[in-house]
Parts: structure tokens; C-alpha cells; sequence
């Protein structure tokens, strides 16, 4: 095989380290990797074009923007050599610095230098050992990030707050890393909020009247103090500092720590590699009591949850919005606000997407009146209610077969990555076989042979826990089946319904999205409105 030749006249010289990386002290620090960088290359005669740092940049991640602006100049043809200290300032995760190293650049004819590491793609016997250098890097980030997560649980055990500021109402305490004091200037406006909560106002109410009133939100006392959320208040017309949303006020009206608590571990990352944020169910959060003085009382604090958890809009004229908390605008999740149309002879009701009805302008009306929408609903589960009545297996199969298409995809989808897992499973499995032989045999050293079992096992324990979640993914066909079984089961339990009560909503569908209107070919208004049921999910 013919070696590849190299024209390293337009070099780029690329710096990173991250927080952790800072506690090793100077010698990986940006100036040092810049100095070393400059150093040899003008030793070895390469022609610096340009200089790439990421400052505070993961090596598990790759989205960072001095590394992407060096790929792009890589693409255009601006530089053909890429030098840095060693791999790991390159990066931690080792596919993806394989794919760069191994592919990326040898497609590109792109010479790659890691210095202390003393690999050059020039001369490919000090490549050879590269990969498990790649492995070795990405195994420090993986034991960092279990020691980072240890050290978080400690502290959040301890009940103390590391957030970037307090919450609303209190400020940290300058004497005690973590703790809380109130904050005398503020408190008042969450006394303000419960005090309307605990009176029967909800959270849109609450919202208009802090809006009217000029109280100043989180966001704004934040950046009058701190200088925090430049982007958005520095520019911004005097209003924007008391732009309420229903978000942020029932974020308030539900937080513990305005009865003294300190609630972590609500959210986390999808792994050390994948900094994606996902939710945690309540039944995984660390909850600390008394780690703070409180602003509202346990007992008003129950009140306002069990208002919230209960609501259901009375209207002005005595009646109950049966279908509070359940419809939705389909574009931008906000839910749909109740309102009136009295300007006609016959007054009647509408809904509209109440983030649109902020004022600001970031969705459309979504308008429907409650009448068309209290029409088509009754009508979907009167339809379902005879399916039932007419033949039950006959809508069971159906049922299975009309899931979502979302999830139908999700499935083929991770039908195939099992396949797959599976098939390299197996594969391993040989590999180990042929790599004992080989060992035996002294066709491999036993250096290499420990390099490599520690690489195959590290992917074994991989796979097998790929394929656990796949397994379980794979088995909630017969979950839908008994779910699919329970919403049988439980419209069986109503009448063939001739109105419609909240109970009945509730009890049988999930959410409601409504899509914008639009005109038909002849002018008609049309809408697409979406129901997902309880257990099954959209099936209409």
C-alpha cells in the first residue's frame, strides 16, 4: 500500500482544556499548549496559519466552536496539518477521534501531530498505538465524571444550593458556601404570589396582575444586580422587566424551597459523553428538609398544591371549564386560554393560545370556539364508546395497529440497533477466543493481549447494557397491548356519553393539541384538532 504524502505548508495549531483539566495545574493551561505549539512547529519548519483554543470545552464534547471553525478551514482547504500537545487536548471520546484521526483526515490529506504522545500520521508505526491512547483518554473522562457526580450528591445531600444565583426571594449566603439567607428586598414578591394563590387565583390571573402591577421578575433583579441575561434586558424597551410568563410563576408556586427545603437531582445528562439534559421522575430527586429559613408556610404551601393539582377555571357565570389542563396549542406546547366573545348577538366561548395572548407576539391565535371543539370531542368518544359496544377484539387489534407512527418507528428502529448489538456481541465473544489462541500460541505479546481484553470487555459491558435497554424497549409492545386492554376496560365503565364532564375528560384523554386554521381549496376553514387518549395515545 503506497503511504500517503503530506503538503504541510498551511498548519493549525488547536488548544483545549476544561475545567477539570485546570485543577493539573500549568501544564496543560492554554498559554503552555500555545507556547510548546509555536515551538515546534517553527523547530520543524511548519507554516502557521492559524491558532484554535477552546477555553473551558469538555473533550467528551465535540460542539465546540473553535474546533468546529478548524474542521470548516479544513474543508475549504486553508490548512492541511493539525498539531496539538497530545490526544487527549484533541479529544476523550475515542470513536469520534478515531473517526477524525483514522478517516477525517486521511480523506483530507490532513498530517496530524500529537506531540507528547509522539504520534505523527506521517510516520504510521507511531500511529499504531494511538487508538489505545484514545481509549485510555476517554477512560479519565469517564472516572472523572463519576467523581464529579459523587461530589455533586455529596454536597446536595448536605442540602446546600450551587446554583448560578438564589431563586426569587433569597441570596447566598457570602459566609457559607450553599446556604440561603432570605433576601429582604425581594421576599415580599413570593409572599405576593402565594398570598393570590392561596385567595383562588390561578396562575394566568397571578401573571396578569404582577404584569399590571410592575413587580419586577427574577430575570430582571438578576441582571440589575448581577449583570446577568445581558442579552436579553440591556437593549430592551422598560416593559421587558416586568414581562410575567404563567411558566415562571407556577415554577414558584411549585418550589420547595420557599418552605425551606433544597430539591436536586431533577434532571441529568444522558452520559459523560452526551450533555443532553433529560428529566428525572420525582421518585429520583434528593429531597432536604429545613436546609434554609422558609418564606411561606407548609401549610399554605399544601393549599396552593392542592388548588393546582384540582383546578378548574370557574367561569363568570358559575360553570367549570371542563377541559382546563388538557388542550394545548400543537406549535408551541403553551396551553389554550379560555375566553369570551361578547360582542355578538349570541355571546359564546373560545379558546386561543395563551402564549399569543401574552402580547408578545411568538405564536399564532390558534383560535377554535368551544362549541366546535366540545362538538368534535364528544363526538370521537361516541365513536369509540360503539366501537366498544360492537365488537371489542375486533378494536383491540386495531388499536395495536394504529399506535403511533412515532412509535412504531422507534421500534423498527431499535429492533435493528439489537440486531446489531447482538451481531458485535458475538463478534467480541469470537475475537476473545482467537485472542487467547493467539496468546497461547505467542503469536501476540501479553501486553497487547491485556490492552486489547481491557478494550473488548470495556465494549462488552457497552453492549450489554445497549441491549438490556433495547430488550425492555422491545417489550413495551406487550405493554401497549395491556394498555390498549385497560382503555377497553375503562370506557367500558361510561355510558355512551351525551355531554361532557371534566371527570370524563380526564379519565379518558391525555391532552388535546389544536393546529392553526387554514382555508380549504373553496374557502372553507379548516383545523386540525389532536387527541391522545389515556394508555393509548393518538389513534383518531
Amino acid at each position: 500500500m503506497k503511504p500517503t504524502t503530506y503538503n504541510t505548508t498551511l498548519t493549525g495549531l488547536y488548544c483545549r482544556l476544561s475545567r477539570d483539566d485546570e485543577q493539573n495545574g500549568e501544564s496543560n493551561s492554554i498559554s503552555t499548549q500555545r507556547l510548546m505549539l509555536r515551538k515546534y512547529a517553527e523547530q520543524n519548519n511548519f507554516k502557521i496559519v492559524d491558532e484554535y483554543v477552546d477555553d473551558g470545552f469538555s473533550g467528551t464534547n465535540f460542539e465546540r466552536p473553535s474546533f468546529k471553525r478548524m474542521i470548516d478551514d479544513i474543508e475549504t482547504g486553508k490548512i492541511n496539518c493539525v498539531i496539538v500537545k497530545d490526544l487527549s487536548r484533541f479529544g476523550r471520546n475515542y470513536l469520534q477521534v478515531g473517526m477524525y484521526t483514522e478517516m477525517f483526515f486521511p480523506q483530507k490529506n490532513v498530517r496530524f501531530i500529537a506531540i507528547d504522545n509522539n504520534v505523527d500520521s506521517e510516520n504510521q508505526q507511531s500511529s499504531e498505538f494511538a487508538p489505545f491512547l484514545n481509549i485510555i483518554n476517554e477512560w479519565y473522562a469517564r472516572d472523572i465524571s463519576k467523581k464529579v457526580k459523587r461530589a455533586f450528591r455529596t454536597r446536595n445531600e448536605a442540602g446546600a444550593h450551587y446554583g448560578a444565583y438564589a431563586p426569587l426571594g433569597y441570596i447566598k449566603n457570602p459566609d457559607k458556601k450553599g446556604h440561603l439567607l432570605i433576601d429582604t428586598e425581594t421576599r415580599w414578591i413570593v409572599e405576593k404570589i402565594f398570598d393570590l394563590a392561596v385567595q383562588g387565583r390561578g396562575a394566568a390571573s397571578i401573571t396578569r396582575i404582577l404584569t399590571e402591577e410592575k413587580v419586577p421578575t427574577p430575570g430582571w433583579l438578576n441582571y440589575q444586580r448581577y449583570g446577568t441575561f445581558a442579552n436579553h434586558f440591556a437593549d430592551a424597551p422598560p416593559e421587558k422587566a416586568y414581562t410575567w410568563t404563567i411558566a415562571i410563576v407556577k415554577e414558584i408556586l411549585k418550589s420547595e424551597t420557599y418552605i425551606g427545603n433544597s430539591v436536586h437531582n431533577k434532571q441529568t445528562n444522558i452520559s459523560f459523553k452526551d450533555k443532553r439534559k433529560v428529566r428525572k421522575s420525582e421518585s429520583e430527586w434528593w429531597r432536604v428538609e429545613n436546609t434554609h429559613e422558609a418564606i411561606i408556610s407548609k401549610e399554605d404551601f399544601q393549599t396552593v398544591q392542592g388548588m393546582i393539582a384540582s383546578r378548574r377555571r370557574k367561569q363568570k357565570d358559575g360553570t367549570t371549564q371542563i377541559f382546563s389542563g388538557l388542550v394545548s396549542c400543537a406549535d408551541c406546547g403553551w396551553s389554550l386560554a379560555y375566553g369570551m366573545n361578547k360582542q355578538n348577538k349570541n355571546p359564546y366561548g373560545y379558546y386561543r393560545c395563551s402564549k399569543y395572548g401574552q402580547g408578545l407576539r411568538q405564536c399564532s391565535m390558534h383560535y377554535i370556539r368551544y362549541d366546535v371543539l366540545y362538538s368534535y370531542i364528544l363526538s370521537r368518544l361516541q365513536y369509540w364508546f360503539n366501537e366498544v359496544q360492537q365488537n371489542e377484539s375486533q378494536l383491540l387489534e386495531r388499536l395495536l395497529k394504529s399506535s403511533d407512527s412515532e412509535r412504531s418507528s422507534a421500534r423498527k428502529k431499535a429492533a435493528s440497533e439489537l440486531k446489531k448489538a447482538q451481531k458485535r456481541q458475538a463478534e467480541i465473544d469470537a475475537l476473545f477466543s482467537r485472542m487467547y489462541e493467539d496468546r497461547v500460541t505467542g503469536r501476540i505479546t501479553e501486553r497487547n493481549f491485556s490492552m486489547l481484553s481491557d478494550k473488548y470487555q470495556t465494549e462488552q459491558e457497552t453492549l450489554a447494557q445497549a441491549i438490556d435497554s433495547l430488550q425492555q424497549q422491545l417489550a413495551q409492545d406487550i405493554q401497549e397491548s395491556a394498555d390498549a386492554e385497560k382503555w377497553i376496560a375503562l370506557i367500558k365503565q361510561y355510558k355512551a356519553p351525551t355531554e361532557l364532564t371534566a371527570e370524563l375528560l380526564n379519565a379518558l384523554i391525555e391532552k388535546i393539541l389544536v393546529h392553526e386554521a387554514s382555508k380549504d381549496e373553496n374557502g372553507n376553514r379548516v383545523q386540525k384538532v389532536e387527541i391522545y387518549y389515556r394508555f393509548i395515545g393518538k389513534i383518531d
